[in-house]
């Protein structure tokens, strides 16, 4: 029914259909954790000095809440 012939050439299909799908899973691997990863921070230098003032101002006026709850 079957020969060595269709054995041989069935295991190279399975094994080059095996590899290529392994190298599609981890492609796709490696772009789904590249998307999971936050952002680079910015750089201080980058951001105005009136933006850092008006996040100073929004943390400060946070932490007097928080203390005006908690007390």
């Amino acid at each position: 029914m079957f020969s060595r012939t269709d054995f041989w050439i069935g295991l190279a299909v399975g094994v080059v259909a095996g590899a290529f799908g392994y190298k599609m899973m981890e492609e796709h691997s490696q772009k789904c954790m590249s998307a999971l990863q936050p952002p680079a921070p910015q750089r201080t230098a980058d951001v105005p000095m009136d933006e850092l003032m008006r996040q100073k101002e929004r943390l400060e006026d946070m932490i007097a809440e928080r203390q005006s709850v908690s007390a």
